[in-house]
């Protein structure tokens, strides 16, 4: 009878132990799937921010791209003796340095903002303390992506004065 007894008392023990290992297992898993959940959330800001790089970098290359065909088609007809001809070429000029530069800080916000979100996951994924990387990158990207918005004014204003000069002469 005391034998029955600590068999029952073993099975009760090796199910207690099994159910306990068993919902400290679903909630370590839990927990995991909770993180991830919680680092695709924290990540979602900065992939809105880099669609939007995204297309920032489409309008700056296609200017870019309106900028060569017109410095290619003056080119063509240029005469070194045309005044005109050769201030808008200077301008031109100058325009595509002005989007060339754009264009490498929003490249650059986009690889900085990339480094953000696999920063995170790494940060989860290896267990280590990647905060201040993480801001440290997305402040960098976002002082590019200014940098790349004050270029594309200035790239404006040259054309604006472009046009405005041209008007002007007739």
């Amino acid at each position: 009878m005391q034998q029955r007894a600590e068999d029952l008392y073993a099975r009760k023990a090796d199910w207690l132990y099994n159910r306990v290992l068993r919902t400290v297992t679903a909630n370590r898993m839990n927990t995991q799937l909770g993180n991830i959940a919680q680092i695709i959330q924290l990540s979602i800001a900065p992939v809105f921010l880099l669609a939007a790089v995204g297309t920032n970098l489409v309008v700056l290359t296609n200017r870019l791209g309106r900028i060569i065909d017109r410095t290619r088609s003056l080119e063509k007809t240029l005469d070194r003796h045309d005044a005109e001809l050769m201030l808008e070429l200077d301008e031109l000029y100058k325009r595509s340095h002005l989007i060339n530069r754009a264009i490498t800080l929003s490249t650059s916000c986009s690889l900085l903002i990339c480094l953000v979100i696999a920063t995170l996951f790494a940060s989860d994924a290896f267990g280590l303390e990647l905060s201040k990387l993480v801001g440290s990158c997305f402040v960098m990207g976002i002082l590019s992506l200014i940098g790349s918005l004050i270029y594309f004014l200035r790239e404006i204003f040259v054309a604006t004065k472009t046009l405005d000069r041209q008007r002007v002469q007739g």
